[in-house]
């Protein structure tokens, strides 16, 4: 085959190309013969950088003399196929293209011409029913050259395919690139690859649903027996039990699956993982895991209206049977919003990927603080203020999550706890809207700010703060957090992350202080019983005291007794 350099121009019948490729590649290859056939093309084997993108690295198949013609297909790093591709007439063009990330690309293709419809094409079919058999052309004589069979497999629904190949011996090679064997989880070439196998083996394959395609593929050189297979199907594992539930909470995620799931999957807790393999289960009457968010290898994603926390069970099956890679494993999503309802879903997707979904909050809280070290909270409500004393407040996210940060969006006053239409902004979408307020920088899971006592005060004897939270993900730099104070015309375009909202009050003004305890003395006296109520009667009388700027109330209760003569005056209680 040689190493041809970047492009040809290729007209003979057959042929195949070892292709190696560096950075900042553009070749063309040209594929054309003056026959009345068209032409098959193999990309048996390709190797891109890796994590590159179809936009910047990629093969690209056209159906004619030109990369003008009509676009056949492309191959990019992360195609999940071995490629094979027709043209319609007897001219091919493909190009490749690399980036320029410093790697050696390695690609080997192999094309034929052929007439489609003709006796030697005739290979592969349909197969249907719970079992069957089949087996390459002229097995086990030799099989032939430039041969494509596939064979497409469809089985009674809620069933999967169990395909075994009793009898396999093709041309060995290391990336099996010759002549190989494709099995694909699904209904076609289109669908995920079970695998490719070569050589001599006696490979198993199992399907996620009632259908799979098995594809032979081979080349001009060395030709063996070739294959017998047969399949037989297995009902499908049933939908996930109602033991088997997601829990998502602001420091935790919590999965617990039954046994019986686990079993109708073919499972054992013995081989359960999650994406950081040390973090095992417990295994009780259920095999549980339980974690911090931020740990086991979770994933978190900003969704940009919300924030997932994602983590993979692996069921890392014993034995050699072959199956979709991710119809082994149990998806667990934790989504954080501003939904007050927990929500359990059970998805499956083709059968394949289990899923786990629910719905989760962030624990917020606010209180007010006596100085700004922040160090001791007020522990006592109503909190009493003096008129302009500096108040502190700080709101803190509960989250094993270290990368979270705390935004305070807004925070409204009001004398009513339902925050009704008589509302006054202390801030307004990250602006501070009274003179007092002042923002602390965000420190770790925490938004501090302090303002004075405001004028409801002097008009309503209760005042409650409520505050929107935004959280976001600490390591984004264009997130709702990083952009602080947002006019109201870029309001729009500026959506949160995670919001939520907190209340603390009510607060009160000191000066209401003594009428409060005066009415609760009063109250305690008048449920004092005495034997003859009627011959007493009480006075209050109530000194005010202005000393060195103290307000000071003295309550003294006066009782009387009425007796002959006159009235004698017993002190019963002052304050």
């Amino acid at each position: 085959t040689g190493v041809p350099r970047c492009g040809a121009a290729l007209h003979e019948p057959n042929k195949a190309l070892r292709i190696e490729l560096n950075a900042n590649a553009n070749c063309t290859w040209q594929i054309q013969r003056n026959a009345n056939q068209t032409i098959r093309i193999v990309f048996s084997h390709f190797k891109f950088a890796p994590s590159s993108s179809c936009e910047t690295e990629s093969i690209k198949v056209f159906d004619g003399a030109s990369t003008a013609s009509a676009l056949l297909g492309q191959v990019c790093d992360d195609t999940d196929a071995v490629p094979v591709l027709e043209s319609s007439s007897d001219s091919l063009t493909f190009l490749i293209t690399t980036n320029s990330v410093p790697f050696t690309r390695n690609f080997f293709v192999y094309y034929y011409f052929f007439s489609p419809g003709s006796r030697t094409e005739n290979c592969g079919g349909e197969l249907t029913g719970p079992n069957g058999t089949f087996s390459s052309p002229n097995y086990p004589a030799p099989y032939p050259q430039f041969k494509y069979c596939v064979w497409h497999i469809q089985a009674p629904k809620n069933s999967k395919i169990n395909l075994k190949f009793q009898d396999f011996f093709l041309e060995l090679d290391r990336n099996c690139q010759l002549d190989f064997t494709a099995v694909y989880d699904g209904a076609s070439t289109a669908s995920g690859l079970l695998g490719k196998v070569c050589g001599r083996a006696q490979p198993t394959f199992e399907s996620s649903s009632n259908v799979l395609t098995v594809v032979l593929s081979t080349d001009d050189t060395n030709s063996y027996r070739g294959f017998s297979a047969q399949y037989s199907t297995a009902p499908l594992p049933g939908p996930m039990e109602p033991n088997t539930t997601l829990t998502c909470s602001s420091d935790s995620m919590r999965i617990v699956l039954s046994k019986s799931y686990l079993a109708s999957l073919g499972f054992g807790e013995a081989h359960l993982q999650l994406n950081d393999p040390s973090c095992r289960p417990v295994v009780t009457d259920s095999v549980i895991f339980s974690f911090p968010l931020a740990s086991c290898g979770t994933i978190k994603k900003d969704e940009g209206h919300s924030i997932t926390y994602t983590n993979t069970i692996s069921l890392a099956a014993a034995g050699s049977t072959i199956t979709r890679q991710r119809s082994t494993e149990i998806t667990a999503r934790c989504t954080m919003s501003n939904n007050e309802t927990l929500e359990l879903i059970y998805t499956t997707t083709n059968n394949a990927i289990q899923q786990l979904a629910a719905g989760g909050r962030y624990n917020v809280s606010m209180a007010f603080y006596e100085s700004d070290l922040f160090s001791k909270p007020v522990q006592y409500s109503p909190y009493y203020v003096d008129l302009n004393q500096t108040l502190f407040a700080e709101v803190t996210l509960h989250s094993t999550d270290p990368n979270l940060q705390v935004f305070i969006d807004t925070c409204t006053a009001s004398p009513q706890p339902g925050f009704g239409s008589l509302t006054y902004d202390l801030i307004r979408s990250g602006c501070n809207k009274d003179d007092t307020v002042v923002t602390y920088p965000a420190f770790g899971n925490h938004g501090r700010f302090k303002f004075r006592a405001f004028r409801f005060l002097r008009s309503f004897p209760s005042v409650y703060l409520q505050c929107d939270i935004v959280i976001c993900d600490s390591n984004s730099t264009s997130s709702r957090c990083a952009r602080g104070c947002i006019s109201r015309q870029k309001r729009a375009i500026s959506p949160y992350t995670w919001k939520t909202n907190t209340v603390v009050g009510p607060i009160r003004l000191k000066r209401d202080l003594g009428a409060a305890e005066l009415s609760e003395s009063l109250t305690e006296v008048e449920a004092e019983k005495t034997p003859n109520l009627q011959q007493y009667s009480f006075h209050t009388l109530a000194f005010v005291v202005l000393v060195s700027n103290i307000l000071i109330v003295v309550v003294v209760i006066l009782k009387h007794h009425k007796h002959q003569g006159g009235y004698r005056y017993q002190n019963v209680q002052s304050s």
